[in-house]
């Protein structure tokens, strides 16, 4: 990381400790400045940047300085022991969860895995799983595996549906994240560690937490906000009526992200959260990975692979502008994209890329798909 790169990355870290408890305020902050560096600088007369600023934001922005060396220790661990602070504005930092409106300002990870994938999606449920719930995920996850071999499974590394679907993605060979309730220096539960230490291999751990955090029990509500930003679609299978990952299946919905539950026998106490969310239409109906793949519209990942087997080529559309040829060629090589990380790889704003992906399904050139992803079309 370069030196102008690395001091964004230290205003974000000091300006993420300050947001603790007001996240969504701070984060305005942060977007209408533009980034942290512009923080720091007008930190003494913040009204300059936004003239309607709080009292309670001006006092805030008073501690900067302690925060600043808190980042800058934490920084220093970080470097140590492999850890990569991420800043939103980082290429690596999960796109999907930088649309949030509370995303955090900057993630800490440990791991291998690619958090902007084509594909990602979340399971969870009850920490008092039964043999049905840990049948069910054994089943689904195998034949995800084989449906779509590219997907990052994330959990939440707790007991029960987390841990069974983390140790699950690992046996079949796909990456798993487990997004932490505490700093990166500790792990909770303790029993979880020789799983922990095969997922920085084999996907990764990440928080938004620094280091000498506790697992608070409000953290892991706040843990949950980003299993389920960073994540197209949400599985719960085994919840009671007031589990925690209704939690998650509710922040789900309200970023628009599907959700999909495994319904339980009546009456069935591991199961009365399911069967709820089903019953109120907050989770749709999920029998197996098949029906699951062909709800979000991933079936298209076999076919391609299929198709790339017996060696067909993709159609190159006619009387294409420069902006779509150049779509076409990111999505000939990596088909199935993420608008943000469409932008990226096409150079095109987001504003002016929507436009053009829009002319392109008109033309029958792509197709959406669930979570703003976009196909081309042979």
């Amino acid at each position: 990381m370069n030196m102008t790169n690395e001091t964004e990355t230290l205003h974000a870290m000091a300006l993420a400790r300050l947001s603790y408890f007001n996240l969504a305020m701070v984060l305005q902050l942060y977007r209408e400045a533009g980034s942290a560096t512009a923080v720091f600088e007008n930190r003494n007369n913040i009204r300059d940047i936004i003239p309607d600023a709080s009292q309670k934001l001006i006092d805030i922005l008073r501690d900067y300085d302690v925060m600043r060396a808190r980042a800058e220790e934490e920084w220093n661990y970080d470097q140590a022991h492999g850890i990569r602070p991420l800043d939103i504005s980082h290429p690596d930092y999960p796109h999907r969860l930088a649309e949030c409106e509370d995303a955090p300002l900057v993630i800490y990870y440990m791991g291998t895995a690619d958090l902007n994938q084509t594909r990602v999606v979340n399971i969870v449920g009850t920490r008092r799983c039964t043999m049905y719930g840990e049948d069910l995920v054994r089943r689904f996850v195998a034949d995800l595996r084989v449906l779509c071999p590219k997907v990052l499974v994330v959990s939440g590394l707790a007991y029960g549906i987390d841990i069974i679907a983390h140790r699950n993605a690992l046996q079949q060979g796909m990456e798993t994240v487990g997004v932490l309730a505490h700093g990166l220096d500790d792990l909770y539960p303790h029993a979880h560690r020789a799983t922990a230490s095969q997922m920085i291999a084999q996907g990764g751990l990440l928080t938004e937490f620094m280091t000498k955090t506790k697992a608070d029990k409000i953290n892991f509500v706040r843990r949950n906000r980003i299993v389920a930003g960073m994540s197209d679609a949400c599985i719960v299978v085994e919840s009671a009526a007031h589990g925690g990952s209704l939690i998650t299946a509710d922040i789900s919905r309200g970023y628009n992200r599907d959700v999909f539950a495994f319904p339980g026998r009546v009456g069935d106490l591991a199961s009365e959260g399911c069967n709820g969310l089903i019953r109120d239409n907050c989770a749709a109906l999920l029998t197996n990975a098949e029906a699951f793949v062909k709800a979000m519209g991933w079936e298209t990942d076999t076919q391609l692979e299929k198709a790339r087997q017996d060696g067909i080529e993709r159609k190159i559309f006619a009387e294409m502008t420069p902006e779509e040829e150049t779509v076409v060629q990111i999505l000939l090589r990596n088909n199935d994209l993420h608008l943000n990380m469409l932008a990226v790889q096409t150079g095109i704003p987001v504003n002016k890329l929507t436009g053009i992906l829009f002319e392109m399904e008109m033309k029958g050139m792509v197709k959406t798909l669930a979570g703003g992803m976009y196909h081309l079309l042979n």
